[in-house]
């Protein structure tokens, strides 16, 4: 725990859900209120289109989600990757910004199976298609 945040035990639960049982697209994860640990937010359900994913994401503070990335490979087969993304927006304040940045390592280590790793700060950086090329490299 480099900056001294904790992650819940939830948050490692809802991950596996979404990794083994595929029951859900997306889970977003924020600092709790007293900013001493890692909570989870938000679960989509599995039928949830990625526009719900970015309008889930606040434009003034951050947080991290993984994201079930279904896409066609190039050899035209269905894959899924599983996205972790630290979104912390330009018009989020600085301490914010540090804590979730200095904390994104604890819980990257509690979500083992990450493919793709997306930092984003504006939603170009995690628009579908900015995505789909970072799944895409080999």
């Amino acid at each position: 725990m480099a900056s001294g945040v904790a992650v819940s035990d939830e948050c490692v639960t809802k991950y596996q859900e979404l990794k083994l049982g595929k029951s859900a697209r997306y889970i977003l994860f924020k600092l709790s209120d007293d900013l001493k640990e890692v909570v989870v937010d938000k679960v989509a359900p599995s039928d949830t289109p990625y526009k719900d994913f970015l309008d889930s994401l606040p434009a003034n503070d951050c947080r991290y989600a993984v994201y079930d990335f279904e896409f066609t490979a190039e050899d035209g087969g269905q894959r899924n990757k599983i996205v972790f993304v630290l979104w912390a927006p330009d018009s989020a304040k600085i301490k914010p910004k540090m804590l979730y940045t200095s904390s994104k390592a604890d819980l990257r280590k509690k979500l083992v199976g990450i493919a793709t790793e997306v930092q984003a700060t504006d939603r170009a950086e995690i628009d579908h298609d900015a995505v789909l090329e970072k799944v895409n490299r080999k």
